[in-house]
């Protein structure tokens, strides 16, 4: 059995929880048995409280001290969380490697292909295929306008735009560094989630052959 790990990146509000709800929900119609997993593996102490500061818009003292503490989670998260899992089959991640490198270049004056190159090397995590939700992110502005939920850092308007852009260039970054395929869409209307869904269970099916699925 060929085994997947497909990333789902994009900005807060992109579609990417609902995208991931549709691939697992049409995966177990058919049989096909896919985990899924988040972008982060929480197994350091030290690294989870530099990524908590991070991921509530707080730099680190250095951008090196930054990517150090982000990159040895990542490795962790290989180790303990993305191989064995995909030791049972396919597995999407929501968020991952692109979602991090823009987060560390969104607040560290570098750019954002630098972290991307840096977290590549991690070659146990890295996506078979990466799908990017472009989704305009006034729409996503207003998704997330409808939920209850506190407002997180990165969900402002100026930062999602700037954000938006960051993807754009580290999934350049991510394809010369690893040959490795990004698909852009954007998920705006149902007809984008029916083409993004059904481009996804071509990948999942190739992965798990009719006669090993349930």
């Amino acid at each position: 059995m060929s085994l997947v790990l497909l990333a789902l990146e994009g900005i807060a509000g992109a579609g990417k929880s609902t995208l991931r709800d549709r691939l697992l929900a049409s995966a177990a119609a058919e049989g096909i048995k896919v985990g899924h997993i988040g972008q982060f593996s929480w197994l350091s102490l030290e690294s989870t409280r530099t990524i908590i500061g991070l991921r509530a818009g707080h730099p680190a003292q250095d951008s090196d001290r930054a990517v150090a503490a982000v990159r040895h989670d990542l490795e962790l998260h290989a180790r303990h969380n993305l191989v064995p899992a995909r030791s049972v089959g396919p597995l999407i991640a929501d968020r991952l490697t692109l979602s991090t490198a823009c987060l560390l270049a969104v607040l560290h004056d570098r750019p954002v292909a630098d972290f991307v190159r840096e977290l590549a090397d991690v070659r146990a995590a890295r996506a078979e295929l990466t799908v990017l939700l472009n989704t305009p992110p006034e729409l996503c502005r207003t998704r997330l306008s409808r939920r209850s939920t506190p407002r997180r850092f990165g969900e402002d308007l100026p930062t999602a735009a700037r954000l938006a852009e960051l993807y754009e260039v580290a999934a350049t970054s991510w394809s010369e560094a690893t040959g490795l395929p990004v698909l852009r869409h954007s998920c705006a209307t149902e007809p984008d989630l029916d083409l993004l869904v059904a481009a996804c269970m071509d990948r999942l099916r190739a992965a798990v052959p009719q006669e090993t699925r349930t």
